[in-house]
């Protein structure tokens, strides 16, 4: 096989985690080290960053600087939410990118985030194919919603599973100081899949009383007596949610109440939030005891201070994978994981197709919820504890995190 030579251009979208510098890191690296790549570009905020043609000169880093990108969270390229239309219907955005890609050479495309991310990046694959451009794309996975498919997980969950746990476990404490009752309901993330909140679980002996997913349908009625039953057994009740949970009639129990006014983002999913306060209200009507409603918010997915290091290794090699594998010849794939947990946890490197990963959204198994769809079992225990193992080793200044501080070197 003839070795393709060109530059390359890393670009991360979607939400950011506490661990997608680590796969850009282990991207830029890979790359950079490479002979067949002749030039390292970071997109400005994704694929908006190829469009305007704005592009960073990863090449103009000091690498000691972006080894600190190892343990910095958010997206230090920048990202964006930014939907690319069917090529059939509309293809100016394929046009642009293909200009930009001939001006600076671009053989070699990485996309790092989630859903609507391996979508983009299936879509450009295809139209480069079609229009007879060499350019190998490959998708390295990030969500911490856990919800792409063709994967055993997604780096950023791990981390993110640990950040929901261990602030289960604090809040717990914290809300039994007093002698006096009180029901806490805690808002996590997680639009269709529960992965997020189902990481409460993990919390043990400091689990929430109740733990509610978007795969079991909500029932108000049997919610608020379950609600009652602990507060009156126990004086306190913690319950944990998903913002996306819904009733039979797939009504998001945000929206109860009144008509709604989520606003919608560019991909047309419904801007989430506000269902702990909602929830704690009809609480403290039904029991008359003093309510707190605490939403995770961004908190879950910027933790890096308590991030898995399983995670950080990972979201690592997924990106160096990404890259190797491009420069051996590989196309239009996703990097992802294969798992066994029998006989101790081991996590390997596979491939799969990017139209799998953009168009199949992964759920929480609803075997792994009892019965009643107000707790998580033992399989999903067994399933996520080996993914929050290990501290970060995380470089400290006066105490507090270093992170890295890039030049952002602007391509001419």
């Amino acid at each position: 096989m003839n070795t393709l030579k060109g530059a390359c251009i890393i670009g991360q979208s979607g939400g950011p985690t506490s661990v997608i510098n680590a796969s850009a890191l282990g991207a830029i690296e890979a790359a950079l080290d490479s002979p067949a790549v002749t030039r390292v570009y970071g997109a400005a905020n994704g694929i908006k960053g190829v469009l305007d043609d704005k592009l960073y000169v990863m090449d103009e880093e000091d690498r000691e600087e972006l080894g600190h990108l190892r343990h910095t969270p958010s997206s230090a390229l920048g990202s964006c939410r930014y939907k690319l239309k069917d090529p059939g219907a509309d293809d100016t955005d394929y046009k642009r990118i293909l200009e930009i890609f001939r001006k600076y050479d671009v053989r070699y495309f990485f996309y790092n985030g989630g859903n609507d991310s391996m979508d983009t990046c299936n879509k450009i694959s295809k139209y480069m194919l079609q229009n007879g451009y060499e350019c190998r794309v490959m998708g390295i996975p990030k969500t911490i919603d856990n919800d792409l498919s063709g994967t055993d997980h997604c780096p950023g969950y791990g981390s993110a599973a640990k950040y929901i746990a261990a602030s289960c476990m604090e809040i717990y404490l914290d809300a039994r100081v007093y002698d006096t009752g009180m029901v806490t309901v805690l808002e996590i993330m997680g639009r269709h899949a529960g992965w997020l909140t189902a990481a409460a679980a993990l919390a043990g002996d400091y689990a929430p009383d109740l733990i509610y997913l978007p795969e079991a349908d909500f029932d108000m009625d049997r919610f608020l007596a379950d609600v009652q039953a602990i507060y009156q057994k126990n004086g306190k009740a913690i319950i944990a949610v998903s913002e996306g949970i819904h009733d039979e009639n797939e009504k998001l129990i945000a929206t109860y109440g009144g008509a709604g006014t989520h606003s919608r983002d560019s991909f047309g999913h419904t801007q989430l939030g506000g269902v702990a306060a909602k929830l704690a209200a009809f609480a403290r009507d039904h029991t008359g005891a003093k309510v707190r409603g605490i939403e995770f918010s961004l908190l879950q997915r910027c933790a890096s201070h308590i991030a898995s290091r399983t995670d950080i290794d990972e979201s690592y090699a997924a990106g160096r994978a990404a890259v190797e594998n491009a420069v051996a010849g590989v196309t239009d794939k996703m990097v992802a994981f294969k798992c066994t947990r029998d006989g101790g946890y081991k996590c390997e490197i596979e491939l799969v197709s990017l139209e799998t990963a953009a168009n199949t959204e992964k759920k929480v198994p609803r075997e792994w919820i009892n019965e009643a769809g107000n707790g998580v079992l033992q399989p999903y225990i067994d399933y996520a504890l080996p993914l929050i193992a290990g501290e970060t080793g995380q470089a400290k200044i006066n105490g507090l995190p270093r992170f890295a501080k890039l030049r952002k070197v602007l391509a001419e």
